[in-house]
């Protein structure tokens, strides 16, 4: 498969890794919120009212050729609007949140620097806070990490998750039992820092002239569109699409080989599961994704919740929008009452 030319998406220039004292860029709009809300195609109807362009901030669209099972927008679906991050590894390809950091804060001063305003989109909660918040990641040892990784082989992933609620209670409770990368860098950062993995996340601080915006859908319409996306994926080729990235490193893969959907189809072609049971567990596992998505986010006060149903919601959002404009950014103010999160 040759990587996908998009014409409209310019690929970050090769520059050394960004300083660590360099302060995140501004002013950026995020759109965040739990997958299938509708993010996506609110931030391609913002982008065109305010002279904006898309940074992607889902792990998963990093990836070349898994289009269908990240629900992906196509380039006719950009409306004219630039998109900046997408295909940019392979399958093959270990996912980094500082690889990304570095990445998406360069294109966020790229497209500032061509006057108009970044809007950042994804709901991988971690991605979102490396761009917008002072955040430094602590670093790795190849050792520590392979002798960790051979024990979630030998041991499976629930024997570590046990081990990670034994030392820092709230990163168990935050990364999945099943979730086995997450589970080895939380005990790798725990082993080489002596600290809380959780304590590696800064405070909420307000930052001038940067704004979250999430999409606030109630649950159970939520897991119906869901089970809709997912099965619009089966239609579109998932299987095949699948099919078609082993020959270019899918399965070796330590992260794109666990994405949702990717993961069970992967099951079905080795014969674990019937094609039926891999897209019922696709629904099953998104909708407890989502779920954890949306408790990540609204952790944070600094994000404007908006119903994503609201018949005013874009022009609320380009209102929003306005005092970002590059160059004579304002600091924005706390979100009220009217406007924070909904219930836990």
């Amino acid at each position: 498969m040759d990587p996908v030319t998009h014409p409209q998406v310019r690929p970050p220039a090769d520059h050394p890794t960004e300083p660590p004292s360099q302060p995140p860029p501004s002013p950026v709009l995020a759109i965040v919120g739990p997958t299938a809300a509708g993010k996506s195609d609110l931030a391609v109807s913002l982008a065109r009212r305010v002279d904006a362009e898309i940074v992607n901030a889902d792990s998963m669209q990093l990836y070349r050729g898994m289009d269908i099972g990240t629900a992906k927008l196509s380039p006719h679906q950009w409306g004219g609007v630039p998109h900046h991050l997408l295909d940019v590894w392979q399958p093959s390809h270990p996912a980094s949140v500082v690889e990304f950091q570095r990445l998406a804060r360069r294109c966020c001063r790229q497209v500032l620097q061509r006057g108009r305003l970044p809007v950042l989109v994804g709901g991988s909660g971690l991605y979102v806070r490396a761009v917008i918040d002072t955040l430094d990641f602590p670093g790795t040892d190849p050792a520590v990490r392979l002798r960790l990784e051979r024990e979630l082989a030998s041991q499976g992933p629930a024997a570590l998750h046990r081990r990670l609620a034994g030392v820092d209670p709230d990163a168990a409770v935050r990364i999945l039992p099943s979730n086995g990368r997450r589970l080895v860098r939380a005990l790798e950062v725990i082993e080489l820092t002596g600290r809380r993995f959780t304590a590696a996340l800064p405070a909420y601080l307000d930052t001038p002239a940067v704004l979250q915006v999430g999409l606030d859908v109630p649950r159970e319409t939520l897991d119906r569109r869901i089970a809709e996306r997912v099965h619009r994926m089966w239609d579109a080729g998932l299987v095949e699409e699948v099919r078609g990235l082993l020959a270019h490193g899918l399965r070796e893969g330590r992260t794109a080989s666990r994405a949702l959907g990717y993961a069970q189809v992967l099951r079905h072609l080795d014969g674990e599961l019937t094609e039926d049971q891999a897209r019922e567990e696709t629904i099953r596992a998104t909708r407890r994704f989502a779920r954890r998505q949306d408790s990540w986010f609204r952790r944070d006060p600094r994000v404007r919740w908006m119903a994503y149903d609201a018949p005013d919601l874009l022009d609320r959002v380009v209102a929003l929008a306005a005092p970002l404009r590059p160059g004579d950014a304002a600091p924005l103010s706390r979100p009220g009452p009217a406007e924070g999160p909904a219930g836990e």
